[in-house]
C-alpha cells in the first residue's frame, strides 16, 4: 500500500511538472509574440516614415544621415531612399519652397534658391564667402588630392599656402581629417558638406575631372604671384 501511495504522489508531482513546464512554454510563446507585435509596431508606413523624415530634416536643419532615418523608422536603407526619393521629386515642384539635397550618405531639408531675394528680406544676410584665385587653387588642389598635407598642397602651387588654408578653414569648405603617419605627423586635409553644398554637387565622385594642364596653371599662376610679389 505504501508502495502505491508514493507511486501516486510520485505521478502527482510528474503532472505538476508538466503542468509548470507547459505553463512556461506558453508564457514564453507569448512573451514572443508580444515582441514580434511590437517590433511590428515600431515600423512605419511609408505615409508614416516620410512624416517623421520630413519632421526630423526640418527640425535638425542640418544634414541627418539616412541609415539614422531608417533606423528611428524601422525600415531598411532600400526603403528609407525610396522615400527620400519621393520627397525629393515632390518637392520639385514649382509651387514649393523647399527641396531635398543630398550630401553622399546625408540629406537635408533646405530652402530653394530662387526663394533667396525674399529670404533676405526678413533673415539677416549671410556671411558672404569670398575666394580669391589662390584660395580656389588651394580648395581645388584639396579637393582632387584629399586626404592632403599643408606642405603637398605647397608643393604643387610653388607659394605659402597659410592664408589661404586659414581662410578656407574659417569658411568650412576643408576640414582636418588626421595626421599622416610620417614625422612630424602632419596634418591632412579635405573637404566638407560645406564645400559640396557650395559647389552644387552631392558627392566628391561628380566634380569635373582635373587635367594636368589645370594643374600646371595652378603652378603658374602661383609663380606670377611670386614674381608679382617679388617686383
Amino acid at each position: 500500500m505504501m508502495d502505491d501511495k508514493l507511486t501516486k504522489e510520485e505521478i502527482k508531482e510528474d503532472a505538476s511538472e508538466e503542468t509548470i513546464e507547459n505553463a512556461a512554454e506558453e508564457m514564453t510563446d507569448a512573451e514572443t509574440v508580444e515582441v514580434e507585435e511590437t517590433a511590428e509596431a515600431v515600423r512605419l508606413s511609408e505615409t508614416e516614415a516620410e512624416a517623421v523624415f520630413e519632421a526630423i530634416l526640418f527640425t535638425m536643419g542640418d544634414t541627418v544621415e539616412i541609415s539614422k532615418l531608417a533606423e528611428v523608422a524601422g525600415l531598411d536603407l532600400r526603403t528609407a531612399k525610396k522615400i527620400l526619393r519621393k520627397m525629393e521629386e515632390r518637392y520639385q515642384a514649382e509651387d514649393r519652397g523647399i527641396m531635398l539635397t543630398q550630401f553622399d550618405s546625408a540629406v537635408q531639408l533646405c530652402t530653394k534658391p530662387e526663394t533667396y531675394e525674399y529670404l533676405i528680406k526678413i533673415a539677416k544676410n549671410p556671411k558672404k564667402i569670398v575666394l580669391t584665385d589662390t584660395v580656389i587653387e588651394t580648395l581645388s588642389i584639396i579637393a582632387y588630392k584629399q586626404p592632403v598635407t599643408r606642405l603637398e598642397v605647397e608643393n604643387i602651387r610653388g607659394v605659402n599656402c597659410d592664408h589661404a588654408i586659414n581662410k578656407l578653414l574659417e569658411y568650412d569648405l576643408i576640414t582636418e581629417l588626421g595626421r599622416l603617419d610620417a614625422p612630424g605627423r602632419p596634418i591632412l586635409f579635405g573637404t566638407t558638406e560645406q564645400f559640396l553644398r557650395c559647389f552644387g554637387v552631392k558627392s566628391l565622385e561628380e566634380l569635373p575631372e582635373l587635367s594636368t594642364v589645370q594643374m600646371e596653371e595652378f603652378k603658374a599662376q602661383a609663380e606670377a604671384e611670386v614674381k608679382i610679389r617679388l617686383d
